[in-house]
């Protein structure tokens, strides 16, 4: 939906439909960080995809979802932005001397590894199912109980608390970090604290990319630039230090 365009408010059954979503996003979470292997490679990708024919049948519009063929051109311009000026902070922070460490996560220690998830995994087990989730479900369900504030406001908390499982083991498997933050609980729980704050910060940033360009385009190629050229230039980063 473009920034012009108002959902009509619902009223209770909208909340209804936000308390579900949210519901399916906590289940998913659980399952896919404290299960089984194939749990949290699927959940994610599954859920997304139910969720969206749950509210699809519940009222929402391809519009509402992000989803609209006719804001596709537009979104595709903000998309490409998006990943240019991501890629070149990416490249920069890569080559500063001080900030070059924060890369040096250990699971993109190899440039296949990091190919294979930059190209394959994060879009496919992240980027595209996240932000069908959240800036197309969730967002379309918020819209329609309340303004751009709390969709925003909401959605990018949501989104920040999503991020706490993913990010138990932060400090333990960078070196940049856990040299910044510590180790032991406290650097975990530091860890934990920042990732929360960025991810919903990101969020935020999603959102708004979501508004302004109508589609869900454009957030998940900057999810996927942020995701996807952090793993390749921690690779490059690792290799350059071989």
């Amino acid at each position: 939906m473009s920034a012009g365009v108002r959902t009509p408010r619902i009223g209770f059954r909208g909340w209804i439909d936000v308390a579900v979503v949210v519901a399916v996003l906590i289940a998913t979470n659980l399952v896919a960080h404290f299960t089984t292997t194939w749990a949290s490679i699927a959940a994610v990708p599954i859920a997304a995809l139910v969720l969206l024919g749950l509210m699809r049948r519940r009222g929402l519009g391809w519009a509402d979802l992000g989803l609209c063929r006719s804001q596709l051109r537009r979104g595709a311009l903000y998309a490409l932005g998006a990943v240019g000026l991501v890629v070149a902070v990416v490249a920069i922070g890569a080559a500063l001397p001080w900030t070059r460490p924060m890369f040096m996560a250990d699971r993109y220690a190899t440039i296949s590894g990091a190919l294979i998830a930059s190209m394959v995994v994060i879009p496919l087990q992240t980027a595209i199912p996240e932000e069908l989730a959240f800036r197309g479900v969730l967002h379309g369900t918020l819209s329609r109980v309340t303004g751009f504030r709390g969709v925003a406001l909401a959605g990018s908390m949501l989104f920040g608390l999503w991020h706490i499982a993913s990010s138990l083991g932060l400090t333990a498997s960078n070196r940049g970090l856990s040299a910044v933050l510590g180790g032991g609980a406290t650097g975990q729980i530091l860890g934990i604290g920042c990732a929360v704050a960025a991810t919903a910060a990101a969020g935020f940033v999603f959102t708004w990319l979501r508004r302004r360009s109508g589609s869900l385009l454009a957030p998940i190629a900057l999810h996927w630039s942020v995701n996807g050229a952090g793993a390749l230039a921690a690779a490059a980063v690792w290799h350059a230090t071989m």
